[in-house]
């Protein structure tokens, strides 16, 4: 079960209805045109197509995998006194005094150049159930990093 946000859901149906509605018959139209052109056994870009539409078809599948499994939760119901998913935590690297603020996400709607993490990642998890005030002692693949969390919000 991924839970997610309302807003992070509808852009994976947009996205879904994208790939069926628009990808996968610009696909099938250019298999056809690869077909028209002949000898199949030689033709490369009936064979780029081809590997084209199952790779969509994958996506449109896990897409689909995804949405089905898909658990909205409603922020306003949540609480903002611990760390959860959807929270956006302000912290400052207790070590050097940097600042940042990541948002905890479901893995989909991961994205770091929005601040976005997900909920898998080391950080996010070190997180998970701390309150403002409490430093997390979090393990990254550069090693110990401690993070005080200034702020819980959504």
């Amino acid at each position: 079960m991924a839970y997610m946000s309302e807003e992070g859901y509808n852009k994976l149906v947009a996205e879904l209805r994208e790939m069926e509605t628009v990808q996968r018959p610009e696909i099938s139209r250019q298999i056809a045109e690869a077909r028209d052109k002949g000898d199949l056994s030689e033709n490369s870009e009936y064979d780029a197509a081809k590997e084209a539409q199952g790779m969509l078809e994958m996506k449109i599948s896990n897409l689909k995998a995804i949405i089905s499994e898909a658990k909205i939760i409603d922020t306003s119901k949540l609480d903002t006194s611990t760390v959860q998913i959807l929270s956006k935590v302000e912290m400052k690297n207790v070590k050097n005094g940097m600042k940042m603020v990541y948002t905890i996400v479901s893995e989909s709607e991961a994205n770091l150049k929005e601040g976005k993490i997900s909920v898998n990642t080391p950080i996010a998890q070190g997180l998970l159930g701390k309150k403002v005030g409490d430093v997390a002692e979090i393990t990254i693949p550069q090693g110990k990093i401690s993070l005080e969390i200034l702020n819980i919000s959504y």
